[in-house]
């Protein structure tokens, strides 16, 4: 099943999105600096289950234009509202589910704190936001950036940060934007991590691995007590 490419006109300029099957929309986010292909694999299920998929490539990625680089997770959030109403028929806005993997679920749950009328449900694949990382993850993630390192070294930081033991980090030694990472990252400074925390009024479901370094598990719980 092939993907349709569309673009949309988002906040800072086009946004391109790629979109597969037919049936109940599908919004899916990727993490911070990554492309909307690493959804292909899920998109492909979800197809082949009678949903239809749509990807938005983040800013800097693509045809996705980059924007200025002094925005808020606001900014974000209101890409992916021009793209439902671009993609989605208006009789279905409040139907919508959106999917958002580690930062990506950030922007989700900004999205459905201000634009509810879009969103019924949000799934958050690694929960993160409100406990930090130990500081040696969080430098290990500043180098998956970090264009001048050798392959292994970078694919060591990718291991530590993203992939817990026993499982290949190969598949994701590229596909990395850290000019795109670099906006996400400034809009995270910039905006109150209570502004999104909660998801708005969505029905919200966490998926979150034990053992993940990066979105600390007790974000999840912390979660679970705010929202019941």
């Amino acid at each position: 099943m092939n993907d349709v490419t569309i673009t949309v006109d988002g906040g800072a300029g086009p946004l391109e999105c790629h979109v597969r099957g037919d049936g109940p929309s599908v919004v899916l986010l990727p993490s911070l600096g990554r492309g909307a292909h690493d959804f292909d694999d899920l998109s492909t299920r979800l197809a082949e289950a009678g949903f239809r998929t749509i990807r938005p490539e983040s800013r800097g990625i693509g045809g996705s234009a980059l924007g200025p680089d002094a925005i808020a997770m606001e900014d974000l959030a209101d890409d992916v509202a021009r793209v439902i109403r671009a993609l989605v028929p208006e009789t279905h806005w409040g139907r919508t589910t959106v999917v958002g993997h580690a930062f990506g679920n950030r922007v989700t749950r900004m999205l459905a704190t201000i634009h509810p009328e879009l969103v019924d449900s949000v799934v958050l694949l690694a929960c993160g936001g409100f406990i930090h990382p130990r500081p040696e993850i969080a430098a290990a993630l500043a180098a998956v950036f970090d264009s001048t390192l050798g392959e292994r070294t970078h694919l060591d930081a990718v291991r530590t940060v993203f992939f817990a033991p026993g499982n290949d980090a190969a598949v994701w030694n590229d596909g990395w934007y850290p000019r795109t990472a670099a906006v996400q990252t400034t809009a995270t400074k910039t905006t109150a991590v209570e502004s999104w925390w909660s998801a708005g009024r969505a029905d919200v479901l966490v998926v979150q691995p034990a053992d993940d370094a990066i979105a600390v598990p007790e974000n999840a719980v912390r979660l679970v007590e705010v929202i019941g």
